[in-house]
């Protein structure tokens, strides 16, 4: 019988992102974390951090299964974005991002029974257009900001905000689709095969 593939996270978007190259986790358990930068903390170790915190926090309560965990981080310069829970933060992201390029970190663990473990981490570079204020105040009342790093989602209206991308767009969405089959196929994970005769 195949190990099963947990997926670390409260995220409906790496759940679709996962199904939309055919993987269908056996289960989807949240670590629910602190997600709070550290100190001093850069992009790239805060999305590393949180991604290993995720996966180790979840495998602790299933050894036998493959655990996935990922933490997307929007980072201008030094600077860590935060997730936009309210409109102030939100508007306060998109000013930032206005006109200029920023990058997008995608850490990725996945935990294997046994103990073996697989990083990744997964860099995309965003540029946004200068935004003029109408299109500021249009995208805050649609809400598509809310609970998104930085401020905004490339895969809704947000698009028509960057006329640049260099590296994984999915990776922008939450995961790094090919990073991940990467993870998986190189651990050994595979889906369990349905039985003979069964439809799939």
């Amino acid at each position: 019988m195949a190990a099963p593939l947990i997926l670390a996270s409260a995220s409906p978007r790496r759940l679709a992102l996962l199904r939309q190259i055919g993987i269908e986790p056996d289960a989807v358990e949240p670590a629910e974390l602190d997600e709070t930068p550290l100190p001093g903390e850069l992009p790239v170790a805060h999305a590393r951090r949180l991604a290993d915190a995720k996966a180790e926090a979840v495998a602790r309560r299933h050894p036998e299964a493959f655990v996935l965990a990922a933490d997307t981080v929007v980072g201008v310069g030094r600077r860590i974005l935060p997730k936009a829970e309210d409109v102030a933060t939100a508007r306060r992201c998109l000013e930032l991002l206005s006109g200029r390029r920023h990058r997008v970190e995608g850490g990725l663990v996945l935990r294997a029974p046994g103990g073996r473990i697989g990083r990744r981490l997964s860099t995309t570079r965003v540029a946004f257009k200068r935004l003029s204020e109408d299109e500021i105040v249009g995208y805050l009342a649609g809400g598509e900001w809310h609970g998104k790093a930085g401020g905004y989602a490339i895969q809704g209206s947000a698009a028509a905000f960057v006329p640049w991308i260099e590296g994984s767009y999915s990776n922008v969405v939450g995961l790094d689709l090919a990073q991940v089959h990467a993870l998986l196929d190189g651990l050994g994970w595979r889906a369990e095969e349905p039985p003979a005769g069964q439809p799939e």
